[in-house]
């Protein structure tokens, strides 16, 4: 249900409309933030034009198939690629997905989506098919898929989610209406967090600033793992405009890297890049409003204080032109060690 979902209430408006008018896009984009809930409005979607007992755009939310619509059973992506060069369905057979082996998603699972949307429907009068992480597909898969588009089934709907819609074809975004989804405003976070995820206060009201807009981001949060690596990221900022501590500052680069850190690489990095953010938003400014980690903002302070102003920006670019660097694996140790050394410097 609708209802149920946290934020983006024009979409929720508009998706309603289409719905009840039965004028649901057979190929429509949701676009958006990352882990702002684009994947489940998606299914929401389908289980509100499945549902038998739907009303004003809304499904029941408790008969047989809205129970079914999203019980999705995905393996490993750690297994072999075979599984993912296919569509997934779950207990509803007129609702399938596609997901991304690693960081591709397979040209044999578009191509088997193609297959299956030209099937009629097993149960209602429609199909719905969701690629998930769709800026993933690679030409092979994009064309597979555009072929599909240029003349879809009547009876078939897809539905293409992704964090970066300019990624994908123009000729898909052609023939796609788009949806774009908004930030999840803090505070709806916050009390999404306390109400159905048992968040103590402290640790939501956390959690939803450091999201950034996104559920999924908010919910996955460790804030006690967190607070842990902050502080070795807030030691890195302190040795770079406070004390000069490069063996310190060397000391965490080979942290950030050992067997139990190694995996957290690129989350460290936007642990170093939100505090930066933050001290430079008290550099040039008093507001308080801006500020992301409000528990150590007398750290942060004193930081912003001590700092000179034109080193913080040229920091935030040199973290970007290291994270753009990982894609052609270059060593992380020595890429980190020339990072704090620029700092400090």
């Amino acid at each position: 249900m609708f209802s149920k979902l946290v934020g983006n209430e024009d979409v929720k408006d508009t998706l309603r409309r289409l719905i009840a008018t039965s004028r649901v896009p057979n190929s429509l984009v949701l676009a958006g933030d990352e882990g702002i809930g684009k994947r489940q409005f998606a299914i929401e979607i389908a289980r509100s034009f499945l549902c038998n007992k739907a009303n004003g755009g809304e499904a029941c939310g408790t008969c047989s198939i809205c129970q079914r619509v999203d019980t999705f059973a995905f393996p490993s992506r750690d297994d072999n690629r075979d599984p993912f060069e296919r569509v997934f369905f779950g207990g509803h057979l007129d609702v399938g997905m596609v997901v991304p082996y690693k960081r591709l998603t397979l040209v044999g699972a578009i191509r088997d989506l193609e297959r299956h949307a030209n099937f009629n429907p097993y149960e209602a009068s429609a199909r719905f098919f969701i690629v998930d992480d769709a800026h993933k597909m690679n030409d092979a898969a994009s064309n597979a898929l555009l072929k599909t588009l240029e003349e879809p089934p009547p009876t078939s709907h897809i539905f293409l989610i992704t964090s970066r819609p300019d990624s994908l074809l123009p000729t898909i975004r052609s023939r796609c209406q788009m949806l774009r989804f908004a930030p999840v405003e803090t505070e709806k976070v916050e009390k999404y967090l306390i109400e159905e995820r048992k968040f103590e206060n402290a640790e939501a009201r956390l959690a939803a600033r450091l999201a950034r807009g996104s559920i999924g981001r908010a919910v996955s949060i460790n804030v006690t793992e967190f607070r842990i690596a902050r502080d070795r990221m807030l030691s890195v900022i302190k040795s770079a405009i406070q004390t000069g501590d490069l063996a310190t500052m060397f000391r965490i680069a080979e942290e950030l890297n050992d067997a139990k850190n190694k995996d957290k690489f690129e989350s460290n990095l936007d642990i170093l890049e939100s505090l930066i953010h933050d001290v430079w938003s008290l550099k040039v400014s008093s507001d308080t409003s801006r500020v992301v980690n409000t528990d150590v903002s007398d750290d942060l302070t004193r930081l912003a204080s001590d700092a000179a102003r034109a080193d913080l920006p040229a920091w935030l670019a040199e973290i970007e032109t290291l994270r753009q660097n990982l894609a052609v694996n270059i060593n992380r140790k020595i890429a980190a060690d020339a990072l704090f050394v620029s700092m400090a410097g």
